[in-house]
């Protein structure tokens, strides 16, 4: 029987774990075994550039803060070694980091779990889908470029209607 102050820490872990998962938009969790000291390091490093908070968990106090905040469908997945992401800030940038540095890690030696995004457990389906979406960023570069294009268009149609009439594109000289 553990004693009163480890029984007390552990609680405490709970309570952490469970406000996090409460407060997150999404978490992924990884089986990180095969990942050297720089691979981890560098791929912690990665995360907190976009604010993700990665922490290797224990799966028995991950279970129980997943309980005590009605996270469920992710129980199988805790066991071995197992490392959490979450982001209280975009719900795919710990999916999109993960999933990039499973990739180049290779399965075997970084395999993510499962993943979560606003309470929601998602399928193997739903993950692979998300996964390939473009960042955020990205999208609203897309969206932006594509709000652009007409407006360019035009601005060239103009310049050469302006050229065919015999004027200049170029700005005019101040009048002295």
């Amino acid at each position: 029987m553990p004693s009163k102050a480890i029984l007390s820490e552990k609680q405490a872990i709970v309570e952490a774990l469970a406000e996090r998962l409460q407060n997150a938009q999404g978490g992924v969790l990884v089986d990180y075994r095969g990942v050297n000291v720089a691979q981890d390091t560098e791929l912690r490093r990665d995360l907190r550039a976009e604010n993700v908070e990665y922490t290797v968990v224990k799966n028995t106090l991950t279970k129980l803060a997943m309980e005590k905040v009605g996270l469920a469908g992710l129980e199988e997945q805790l066991n071995g070694t197992t490392s959490l992401a979450t982001s209280t800030e975009d719900p795919l940038v710990p999916l999109y980091k993960l999933t990039k540095f499973s990739d180049k890690m290779g399965a075997n030696l970084f395999n993510i779990k499962g993943v979560f995004i606003d309470g929601k457990v998602l399928s193997d389906a739903e993950i692979a889908e998300l996964s390939d979406l473009p960042s955020r960023n990205a999208l609203y570069s897309r969206v932006l470029g594509t709000m652009l294009a007409p407006i360019t268009s035009l601005a060239v149609v103009l310049g050469q209607v302006l050229e065919q009439k015999g004027g200049s594109v170029a700005p005019a000289e101040a009048a002295e």
